[in-house]
């Protein structure tokens, strides 16, 4: 991002300056590492200095604006503490990032990024059955259809091809035997019934047989119709012809299994059409249509959020506010105005996002069978806002935070950051959805499914922009929330940095640490994945997943309850593996970390009536789910977390809960890991340690837990997603007037959030990488007059 503009100078002078800056570019090439890192600051020249965070390059002159430097002793001034941490806006960082961002972060100064508005034309406007583009000129088509102008209709089929024997094909999610609706692969009862726009989902159409064994589910026959479902015969079980008003009375028999599985419908009997989930409900330029944003003329991306020339100005969002227009002395000639520049004031970092095909992300969310799956909301029969408990809704919300920020920038020549928006969460959720998501190729493995969405969404990128090749994709952010994060990348994006809730850097678990076979990631083979581990400290970030906002705990101040008022040493409640009733079968969940802590400290009987060797009255390991589960967390010192199938989210509820947390999980990192400093609020136990884990706790005197347990209070809200919350607050209130009792608590909450933390990680980043620009600008000028005989070249990092 420095650019050398003009040099006037004498020869003798330049050859002076240029001998200086050669034994300075020498000294830093052996001082410091050719990649920016989050985790190894050992010789970071960032722990005394400030480099100039505010320069910009203004896109139409090619000048440096802003070039000032301020120099801190940042040690002297913020101190770290007795576990080298350095308090920054409440939270213990790490004392390299913690000292930077105090000393630094207050005189970042705005600059002034020139915006451009883009008027591109698609292809007949995209038939009516897409949004345009209006930057690459490109159609975004709804589910169902394709095509450079959205014309082309697809046939979504319902069924795999049929046989003698399964007459509607193998089991998939949308194996119909009513109406298939081929735009979307979905199945309804179809013309000839009283309600025909009725949903027949999955087991719902299909004759049931009675369970092998007390508590098991139901089986369904899938080669036998039930033909019952279309009766009008009360004394059978019917669903297409149930008349509301008799089915809420008792009046009417009806299949149980038949239920509003599909987005956008609500009520028993799907009769109340409601608000569908779209990524930030279109800000409010357009219509949700299950998941896909259909923008308003003048509008596109995935949100409706970017405006072309022919928007009005006064609707245009915040982070692109205010603007001063620059319109071209042209325009009144050609009549068409097809590019507009903006100029705005921001503060870095900038980030560019990208407006992938739909395939990536709209088309994921308007085409899923189970309308709970990869979103953070619903909505109710009064379109009020119902949160899901879905771990993996913190894609979305990171997703429309990014979308809203000011941080966000649609220049990409003046962008810090790029973020690739693939919903990863809603791809691996839906691999058995339709036949047109077949997994057939990929050996049955959604892990292999997934890395294919990946390269394809790289290879878009790298087809249509010009970015990644200026630093190989160093400076691209992706998005993996699924249990193993990014172990399938593919091996094409792992310069990249890694948003993940799952932290192994392999250096203890070599391999798929997944109990469920159809998420391995083994046997991906390396042409595809190549060797990289799932994460890696030095550019990746862990960050917390979603959870259900509580708002009794937060009224209650669960959180901040003393130390006085916790009254059991060490908790955990959750799957303890096939010793249990209930329990997973397979010896490999959680790397066997929960079975060893059960056989050594359970509370309750397993399946042969044993407890625990250890077992306390102060110490509950149990797989009996808890009524009260948030209270039992807030009344404990201590509570346990260890993985699943991979990631879980105990850290989340002990964080939130004000628990000290416990972590069992070699060479796993949990959220901001690498750059929180964990010693000031957790507590980290090797597996092999797991017999001693009391003995250990008990070894912290009171003072120390009091200090902890300080430290996880000053934190706990940078576990919320409370800036997507939010925006969801203010929308609700512009429809409504008013805000719900959920967003009055988390209205009263002031301390950074997840986003908050995410952007100040970045800024850092960011300015880490501006220093190591100005050292390789350096190292290119002693080439320049001394030749490439120093032997500095082969190692010049690509350009920012």
């Amino acid at each position: 991002m420095i650019t050398i503009s003009k040099w006037r100078c004498s020869w003798s002078l330049m050859a002076t300056i240029a001998s200086i800056v050669a034994l300075v570019s020498i000294v830093h090439l052996f001082l410091f590492p050719v990649l920016p890192s989050l985790d190894s600051f050992s010789v970071r020249p960032v722990q005394n200095s400030c480099v100039p965070i505010n320069e910009s390059v203004d896109g139409r002159t090619g000048h440096i604006q802003g070039n000032s430097q301020q120099v801190l002793d940042l040690e002297h001034r913020f101190p770290a503490d007795l576990h080298r941490a350095v308090v920054y806006r409440n939270a213990p960082w790490k004392a390299e990032i913690g000292q930077w961002l105090s000393g630094c972060d207050a005189v970042a100064k705005e600059v002034s990024v020139v915006e451009t508005i883009s008027g591109s034309s698609c292809k007949n406007d995209c038939s009516g059955q897409g949004v345009c583009n209006y930057e690459l000129g490109q159609c975004r088509c709804f589910h169902g259809f394709s095509g450079e102008g959205c014309s082309e209709r697809l046939n979504l089929e319902c069924n795999y091809p049929k046989s003698p024997e399964l007459p509607y094909g193998r089991w998939v999610v949308s194996i119909c035997s009513a109406h298939c609706d081929p735009m979307r692969a979905m199945c309804f009862c179809g013309e000839g019934t009283k309600y025909p726009n009725r949903p027949t989902a999955e087991a719902c159409g299909f004759q049931l047989s009675l369970p092998s064994e007390p508590g098991a589910p139901k089986l369904a026959e899938w080669a036998k119709p039930d033909l019952d479902i279309f009766t009008t015969n009360r004394s059978k079980l019917g669903w297409c012809n149930v008349d509301p008003a008799e089915g809420y009375a008792n009046k009417v028999k009806f299949k149980e299994e038949c239920d509003c599985k599909y987005d956008c419908l609500s009520g028993r009997f799907c009769e109340v059409p409601v608000q569908c989930s779209c990524i930030n409900q279109c800000s409010g330029h357009g219509h949700c249509r299950g998941g896909f944003c259909q923008c308003a003329n003048g509008w596109y991306g995935t949100d409706c959020s970017i405006p072309s020339v022919t928007s009005s100005v006064r609707e245009w969002p915040r982070w692109l506010r205010p603007a001063q227009l620059d319109v071209p002395d042209n325009a009144y000639l050609t009549g068409k105005l097809v590019h507009l520049n903006a100029v705005v004031k921001k503060k870095r970092p900038l980030i560019y996002v990208y407006d992938l095909p739909p395939k990536f992300n709209s088309l994921l969310l308007e085409g899923r069978h189970f309308k709970f799956e990869c979103v953070n909301r619903l909505y109710n029969d009064n379109n009020a806002t119902m949160w899901t408990d879905q771990l993996y809704g913190a894609q979305m919300a990171l997703y429309e935070s990014i979308l809203a920020s000011p941080h966000r920038t649609l220049n990409g020549e003046e962008a810090d950051f790029f973020f690739a928006p693939v919903l990863d969460s809603c791809i691996i959720t839906r691999a058995d959805d339709a036949p047109h998501l077949s997994m057939e190729q990929h050996m049955g493995l959604r892990s292999s499914l997934t890395l294919e969405f990946y390269r394809k969404a790289y290879d878009h990128i790298v087809e249509h922009y010009p970015y990644w090749n200026r630093s190989s994709g160093r400076d691209h952010i992706w998005s993996f929330s699924w249990d193993e994060g990014a172990c399938y990348a593919p091996k094409e994006i792992w310069n990249s940095m890694m948003l993940v809730h799952w932290g192994n850097t392999n250096s203890k678990h070599k391999h798929s640490t997944t109990a469920y076979w159809a998420d391995n990631w083994d046997k991906i083979s390396s042409d595809r994945r190549g060797k990289h581990p799932c994460f890696d400290p030095d550019k990746d970030l862990v960050l917390p997943a979603w959870k259900l906002p509580d708002v009794n705990a937060l009224s209650t101040k669960l959180w901040a309850r003393p130390l006085e008022k916790r009254k059991t040493l060490f908790y955990f409640n959750g799957n303890l593996g096939p010793a249990y009733l209930n329990g997973r079968p397979e010896a490999s969940y959680s790397m066997g970390i929960r079975q060893k802590l059960a056989e050594e400290f359970g509370s309750t009987p397993d399946k042969d009536g044993n407890l625990g060797k250890q077992h306390a009255e102060n110490v509950i390991v149990s797989p009996l789910r808890s009524e009260s589960y948030h209270e039992d967390l807030a009344s404990s010192v201590f509570c346990g977390v260890m993985p699943g199938d991979g990631w879980s989210g105990r850290m989340e509820d002990s964080i939130l809960q004000g628990c000290i947390p416990v972590v069992i999980q070699d060479g796993i990192y949990l959220p901001y890991e690498n750059v929180l400093n964990y010693e000031s609020f957790a507590v980290r136990i090797l597996e092999d340690e797991i017999p001693n884990l009391i003995k250990i706790l008990q070894g912290f005197n009171g003072t120390e837990i009091e200090n902890k347990l300080t430290s996880v209070q000053k934190i706990w809200q940078r576990f919320l997603y409370r800036d997507s919350m939010l925006l969801e607050a203010e929308r609700q209130k512009t429809a409504f007037g008013y805000v719900e009792d959920w967003a009055v608590e988390f209205l009263r909450l002031t301390e950074d959030d997840v986003f908050a933390t995410f952007v100040q990680v970045y800024a850092f980043v960011y300015a880490e990488l501006e220093l190591f620009e100005i050292i390789w600008s350096c190292k290119l000028m002693c080439i320049l007059f001394f030749g490439p005989g120093l032997g500095l070249h082969s190692r010049i990092r690509p350009s920012h």
